[in-house]
């Protein structure tokens, strides 16, 4: 069973369930209303109250997401999760009475009311994954979360629709539908194991929107942690920017009707389920960074290529197509390879990010800093909306926007790693470079090293790694002309080495260095020759590899 194993277990199985039922259900209402208001409004006031819809549900990220990290923080997080839940079924109840009355305005209203929900539900999720998940669990972890994300997404938007549709009783069964599943959410939530509050000292601030300001800005305390969520909103314009394009690429260029965006959505979160699973399973339990950028180059290629498999037009279509003729044209099975690749390589890029930010994170204020991270999630999908809309203004097609978005992407990891060159190093580590299986526990349990002689140890050791914080503490002592020593990896020493003359490490330098319990200390030969009685001296009993 492998990864599944978790979900037997009383440590993740429950937070999964309760997880997977919140966001089938926010699913399942938004995708009911925004049928109900197409087809019980006016055309005009249609889309102005489906826009209108769609902001509302991310406006409260913004405004409570500060606050609610905060409370994360400070209390018991199962207790939290369970309010939430308890929650929601309040807010199902007001969503059945709105169905019932078919009033459009009052149902954003509780969509509104939604989206507080999922803010305060968000930072808790996250945060507890590590304190019930030992560290090399966390990848698994949040492969299932993610997996079962989408999932729930998937399953939710097609119950949506197809219950909303339903003749004279759409609404009833909606209503039906929500308030259940809101309870079996609840009832799951009821064994989510006890996490105790990382901080139950932190003041509470009110002030929204200065509790805001001040948590972005303590994200620069932690440059990792900063631009790791920086990468996690990227994605999340991405796709965000992708799935909004669907029901009109879809329409206009495939000539298909609302079953094939359907379709197309299963496709592309199968894609992520997928890629999700494989992340655990290459990643050997380990949080491995190398598949990141691999993940970013998967989006970059199938993007482009959504563009150049050119499906057939739909220009000369008498009629809307069915799923079984979109089928049976051949030249569509690229197009849908390309949608599921693209899906799998997302979970590639998505599920190592949010691990990392669980391992490095500051465990005191973890909450708050996922709290952050919703907050720029939203930021960015708002953005991606934006530039959906600037785009559609210059006349510029679907496939053209898929090609622009490929590219941007290109230049967004060229930005990641210019930020963070670890990832390209991981990557690198991880294609050419593997600790024999018999060998990778002794290495893990091991937190001092000194390496010397083979300069390629130097970054083979931290790929293996699961220390924390271990690249953040990591002392590289490397000379300029070691690029030239070790001509397959030069990008890997241009990384790393230093430039314009030789350093030289002094003993209060070492000294300082070796007082972290994660430091990897790097040292050639001649170097190691002139002061390994001084780095010997501060730490007798340091691993000599």
């Amino acid at each position: 069973m492998g990864i599944f194993k978790l979900l037997l277990e009383k440590r993740l199985g429950p937070l999964f369930w309760t997880q997977f039922f919140g966001a089938f259900n926010d699913n399942l209402f938004k995708n009911a209303l925004i049928i109900l208001i197409a087809y019980s409004a006016s055309g005009a006031n249609a889309i102005v109250l489906v826009n209108i819809a769609a902001g509302l549900f991310i406006l409260p990220f913004f405004i409570f997401s500060a606050f609610a990290g905060q409370l994360t923080d400070k209390l018991e997080k199962s207790w939290i999760i369970r309010q939430t839940k308890v929650l929601e079924i309040i807010i199902m109840l007001l969503a059945a009475l709105g169905f019932y009355l078919e009033n459009n305005e009052y149902l954003i209203f509780v969509l509104f009311l939604m989206g507080a929900q999922s803010a305060f539900f968000g930072p808790a999720k996250y945060s507890i994954l590590p304190q019930h998940l030992k560290p090399e669990e966390l990848m698994s972890g949040n492969a299932l979360v993610e997996m079962g994300t989408f999932l729930a997404i998937l399953l939710g938007t097609v119950a949506g629709g197809v219950l909303i549709s339903i003749p004279q009783r759409g609404p009833f069964w909606v209503s039906l539908g929500l308030v259940a599943v809101a309870v079996l959410g609840w009832l799951a939530s009821l064994n989510v194991p006890e996490a105790k509050a990382p901080n139950p000292s932190l003041q509470i601030k009110y002030n929204p929107m200065v509790e805001t300001f001040k948590n972005m800005r303590d994200l620069a305390d932690n440059r990792f942690v900063f631009i790791a969520i920086m990468a996690i909103s990227w994605f999340w314009f991405f796709g965000y920017f992708y799935l909004a394009q669907f029901p009109s690429y879809t329409k206009e260029i495939l000539g298909g009707d609302e079953h094939i965006v359907t379709l197309l959505l299963t496709i592309f979160s199968i894609g992520i389920g997928l890629g999700s699973w494989l992340c655990e399973r290459l990643s050997n339990k380990l949080i491995e960074l190398g598949l990141v950028p691999i993940g970013a180059l998967g989006l970059t290629i199938f993007s482009i290529d959504i563009y150049l498999a050119r499906p057939v037009a739909a220009d000369n279509l008498a009629a809307l197509i069915s799923i079984s003729e979109f089928l049976s044209v051949g030249a569509n099975y690229r197009l849908i390879l390309d949608l599921i690749l693209v899906g799998l390589f997302g979970g590639f890029f998505i599920v190592p990010l949010y691990a990392a930010i669980q391992e490095r994170g500051d465990r005191t204020r973890l909450s708050r800093q996922v709290a952050s991270n919703n907050i720029y999630n939203a930021l960015f999908m708002v953005g991606a909306a934006i530039c959906a809309m600037i785009l559609a203004k210059f006349s510029i097609t679907i496939p053209q926007m898929f090609v622009i978005m490929a590219v941007t992407n290109l230049v967004a990891l060229f930005l990641l790693v210019l930020s963070l060159p670890e990832f390209a190093l991981r990557t690198q580590l991880w294609f050419l470079y593997r600790w024999p299986k018999e060998n990778k526990e002794n290495k893990e349990n091991q937190r001092k090293y000194v390496l010397k002689e083979e300069l390629l140890n130097v970054v083979i050791l931290p790929s293996s790694s699961q220390d924390r914080n271990a690249w953040g503490n990591t002392v590289y002592h490397l000379r300029q002309r070691a690029v030239l020593w070790v001509p397959q990896l030069p990008l890997l020493y241009r990384l790393f080495g230093r430039s314009g003359r030789d350093y030289i490490l002094y003993e209060e330098e070492i000294s300082r260095a070796l007082s972290d319990p994660h430091t990897v200390l790097v040292i050639d030969q001649m170097l190691w020759d002139k002061h390994s009685p001084a780095i010997l001296k501060f730490s007798p009993s340091l691993n000599i590899l």
